[in-house]
């Protein structure tokens, strides 16, 4: 046989390493050695990456974005938000941002002040145990009022982002952003409208003050005090809380919340739901009915600035 012939011919072979065989077939796949190639192609000088410029550099291109997202979208809003000097007047007292909302700490901080959220209390306040004992009281007529307003959620702007959040959770100086159908989460004044192609925002408040129209806001122009310049400025309209948003869409600012809310005051004193509209009985009615044309863009607020049966706000 061959192995009894030539058994030196079977040991003499010579094997190759492990690490050769592996370098020999990385080799097939990188090519030539960088030795093979002309020697202008190889450089001489070991490129170093330097880690802290690197992370200097990832930080500075992800402010660069972030800082040009934010100004777009200031400027977006800001574009579409040109305010009366009422409304300015509100906002600054009221110390918010249109443009980007309060944030997080400010919403916390103003809790922790106030001490409530933003929850109205039905006319009939009882336990849940003595309302499945007596349910007839779901059915009394301020109760099935009450139930037809009641609002569950609302669209607000926190740190700069829009975002739905329970009703329960605002505080005074929210801007939120209602849309058609939507329920007015709290006691408000509107600021802008959301629609372009809209150019009225009417909102149903028969269960509240029993106006037969809904309220109206519409674009008006306003000469720019600083500039001198002809702008459109919407109407600063009061709306409240369990209002319904019939048409167009808008972006307000919170003046009451809960217990503070026109609603509230309604159900404390018994008025609610009023059988007449009760913007006939209060001494400052003009500061809150629905615009004509000739009134002035001041008169919407009138109600948060000077009437005594909603409490001060800010």
């Amino acid at each position: 046989s061959y192995f009894l012939e030539c058994p030196a011919t079977l040991f003499s072979r010579t094997v190759p390493h492990p690490a050769q065989q592996r370098e020999s077939t990385m080799a097939t796949y990188r090519g030539p050695k960088a030795s093979s190639l002309p020697p202008t192609t190889v450089s001489t000088t070991p490129t170093i990456l330097d880690a802290t410029a690197v992370n200097e550099t990832q930080v500075l291109v992800a402010a660069t974005k972030k800082k040009t997202k934010t100004a777009a979208r200031k400027k977006q809003v800001q574009a579409k938000m040109d305010l009366s000097q009422a409304q300015g007047d509100l906002v600054n007292r009221l110390q918010t941002n249109p443009d980007t909302g309060l944030t997080t700490d400010e919403v916390s901080a103003r809790r922790e002040e106030s001490g409530s959220f933003n929850v109205v209390k039905p006319p009939i306040d009882c336990p849940p145990a003595v309302c499945c004992l007596l349910p007839c009281i779901k059915h009394m007529p301020s109760m099935k009022a009450f139930h037809s307003i009641q609002p569950d959620d609302a669209e607000v702007m926190r740190n700069g982002d829009w975002i739905r959040y329970d009703v329960t959770s605002l505080v005074n100086g929210d801007i939120i952003r209602l849309e058609e159908g939507d329920v007015v989460p709290a006691d408000c004044v509107v600021l802008s409208l959301t629609a372009t192609h809209v150019q009225e925002l009417l909102v149903d408040v028969r269960f509240i003050t029993a106006e037969e129209k809904p309220r109206s806001a519409k674009r008006v122009p306003r000469k720019d005090p600083e500039s001198g310049q002809e702008i459109s400025v919407v109407q600063p309209v009061q709306l409240f809380w369990g209002g319904t948003v019939v048409q167009g869409g808008c972006i307000a600012v919170v003046t009451a919340i809960g217990q503070d809310c026109f609603v509230a005051t309604l159900i404390a004193q018994g008025k609610f739901p009023p059988p007449a509209n009760i913007l006939n009985e209060l001494p400052t009615a003009g500061g809150i009915n629905a615009y004509s044309d000739n009134e002035p863009d001041e008169t919407g607020i009138a109600l948060v600035q000077a009437d005594p049966m909603v409490r001060e706000t800010v």
